[in-house]
């Protein structure tokens, strides 16, 4: 089957593989329209938004991946949160869950800026690109298989485009982690059986037959379930994402 033009955005997800350049891939997942719910909850979240934003105009599209085109960092995460990036544009920008990250990659020298509240806010991550295996905010935060599935030539372009730098992946929470070990095992990583485990701290290093190796780091996802709850602390993303700086400089 031939790859879809960018111009079917139906189809967007099938011309992943055809995008040169990061620009252009974040440009082609924006355009996305493959995912008929997914389409339909974004979009009704950006219509009725939520009373606090109310005045503002909700992005209310696919969000794509942010972050330098050299990173050798990459942190995975869910999927966009419908008051969060979905309203923004940006991963991780306008939430609570946000808030969390970013506070710990401006501590350890990652992020040029520790509060995240739009996308033209002049923050910058510095060696690290953020990204998620879906693109399109979900209901009750919970994409269908399917949905994964049909998103993950995203994530894949991604990693391949960022292959000559990428040496760490930090994976938010469970489903992240069996999203990318997914794709990494389509993409030719030789995976351990039985494959590893999530949890926090838990630490895998893949190589591919061309012999690259990368890292995968898990932590719990910044949710406000688990940082509410202490199951998640603000000193335990930043030990995470220090061991990944650490990995990326050795």
């Amino acid at each position: 089957m031939m790859a879809a033009e960018p111009s079917d955005p139906e189809q967007a997800p099938l011309a992943a593989g055809n995008a040169g350049t990061l620009a252009e891939l974040d440009a082609l997942v924006s355009s996305c329209r493959a995912c008929p719910r997914l389409v339909a909850w974004r979009e009704q979240v950006a219509r009725e938004k939520r009373a606090a934003f109310r005045d503002e105009d909700y992005w209310g599209r696919p969000v794509p991946g942010f972050g330098p085109a050299d990173a050798r960092i990459l942190v995975v995460g869910l999927a966009p949160a419908a008051h969060g990036g979905n309203r923004t544009g940006r991963m991780f920008t306008g939430d609570e869950s946000g808030n969390v990250l970013f506070a710990a990659l401006h501590a350890v020298g990652l992020s040029t800026g520790s509060h995240p509240v739009r996308a033209d806010d002049g923050i910058e991550l510095i060696d690290l690109r953020v990204t998620a295996p879906v693109h399109c905010a979900p209901p009750q935060n919970k994409p269908t298989r399917d949905e994964t599935l049909r998103c993950a030539p995203y994530l894949s372009r991604e990693m391949e485009l960022l292959a000559t730098t990428l040496k760490v992946i930090v994976v938010l929470g469970a489903f992240g982690w069996q999203a990318l070990f997914t794709v990494l095992a389509e993409g030719g990583w030789t995976i351990p059986r039985p494959r590893p485990r999530f949890g926090h701290g838990a630490q895998v290093v893949l190589t591919h037959p061309d012999g690259r190796t990368v890292t995968v780091l898990g932590c719990y996802h910044v949710s406000q379930r688990n940082t509410f709850t202490g199951m998640l602390t603000p000193a335990m993303v930043r030990e995470v994402l220090r061991q990944a700086k650490a990995i990326a400089d050795s």
